[in-house]
């Protein structure tokens, strides 16, 4: 018996081990493009920061860089993929106006204790990190059938976050709408990053794109941890400008 359970440890550790290297699913030109895209992201969050950073000196965020924002993602997304000067320079200028529309939330943070802001960046990171790593290594579509319950409860979130503008919320469905949408997308990570991986195995590697998916998934995981830190140091007695900033983002 002693040398069963001593096998069965031995085999966890081993497959324990070889998962972690397990990239043998993942094509060398599927891989190219999970580094472009990854490079990509980073230089958006860069210019997320810019904008944040701009807001904060000028003020400028609000509904108008928001709005702006959208329409920056929507025209990316209509420009064809050969122009990929253009798309990139969308991506980054999308990038700084979402990183202006959540300026007023860095600022509040800030004043409140600079450090909330490089914690819940460093908390977003390491949870984005681990869980797109956990997509690659898993089974190829292992995750893929997430998606649709993903979408229902995305529209759920919707939903309560429309109701609440309307006839007001309290204080336990804020809570709800906070910790649930923050499971919501960290989920997406795990479904984006295997649909990523799966559309380059067909040939699309629209790079850019993809950066724009996991870019719109980090920040949103972002700013609902901010919000979490915030509202654990400080007594918030009007939560409508917390909750306007996760219905946008």
């Amino acid at each position: 018996m002693d040398a069963f359970f001593g096998s069965q440890s031995t085999s966890r550790s081993r497959w324990s081990y070889d998962s972690l290297k397990n990239f043998h699913q993942i094509s060398p030109v599927v891989q190219a493009h999970l580094k472009q895209v990854y490079l990509t992201l980073c230089c958006a969050l860069i210019a997320c920061g810019i904008g944040s950073y701009l807001h904060i000196l000028w003020n400028i965020g609000g509904l108008l860089t928001t709005f702006a924002c959208v329409g920056s993602m929507a025209w990316l997304m209509s420009t064809p993929s050969y122009q990929e000067q253009k798309r990139v320079s969308l991506l980054m200028a999308a990038a700084v106006l979402q990183g202006a529309s959540i300026g007023p939330l860095i600022e509040l943070a800030f004043d409140i204790d600079s450090s909330l802001i490089v914690t819940a960046f460093v908390g977003t990171a390491i949870s984005f990190g681990c869980f797109s790593a956990a997509a690659m290594v898993a089974k190829r579509r292992e995750y893929l059938y997430l998606a649709g319950l993903l979408s229902s409860g995305l529209s759920i979130l919707f939903w309560l976050q429309f109701a609440s503008s309307i006839f007001g919320g309290s204080a336990s469905v804020f809570t709800f709408e906070l910790y649930f949408g923050l499971l919501l997308f960290v989920g997406y990570v795990v479904v984006d990053t295997q649909n990523i991986i799966e559309r380059a195995h067909v040939g699309d590697l629209d790079y850019v794109k993809h950066a724009l998916e996991l870019f719109t998934d980090f920040v949103s995981i972002f700013v609902r941890i901010l919000i979490i830190m915030v509202s654990l140091l400080s007594c918030l007695g009007d939560k409508s400008f917390f909750l306007s900033l996760i219905f946008l983002v």
